[in-house]
């Protein structure tokens, strides 16, 4: 068996790709100060890329009962119990929703990346950095003061205000 082929080759590329755009998502947490950062995000969507390439050599062997959608749809079931995980209730105000969603979409990128949508791939985490840091902005200056002015009694309860 040699290791070496084109299409190893091209998978290995994929679970590269995938660490560097995942990774670069997770940057963006890890600059926030948020518990999941750079690795936890790199090691999903390497995660992710790998099962979807798994599920598309299974699926090339024609196996019976087994069909290419199995893996996929387990991965985001998977996701879903990791991002339950990230997510802390402080009273009740949950924090870490915007972290577990970028988990999430972190693992739909390495899916795409696994099979072999890499534009869709890099526009995704183009966008999801976008979100996190535009969008940010954008609470910080207006939503965040709107809520102050239009309700005093939040300023001394901070965790009713979402995390960035």
């Amino acid at each position: 068996m040699e290791i070496l082929t084109s299409q190893n080759l091209e998978f290995f590329a994929r679970l590269f790709m995938a660490v560097i755009l995942g990774g670069l998502i997770g940057l963006e947490r890890q600059l926030a100060g948020k518990t999941a950062g750079l690795r936890t995000f790199s090691l999903v969507s390497l995660g992710s890329a790998l099962l979807t390439i798994i599920s598309i050599i299974l699926s090339e062997k024609n196996l019976p009962y087994f069909s290419i959608a199995i893996i996929p749809a387990n991965i985001v079931t998977g996701i879903g119990f990791i991002g339950a995980g990230i997510i802390i209730f402080r009273g009740l105000h949950p924090r870490g929703i915007t972290t577990a969603a970028g988990l999430w979409v972190s693992s739909a990128v390495g899916m795409a990346i696994g099979f072999g949508l890499y534009f869709i791939a890099v526009f995704t985490t183009l966008l999801t950095i976008l979100i996190f840091v535009i969008f940010w902005f954008f609470e910080e200056k207006f939503i965040k003061k709107w809520k102050l002015a239009e309700h005093p009694e939040v300023e001394n309860d901070s965790s009713a205000i979402n995390e960035k």
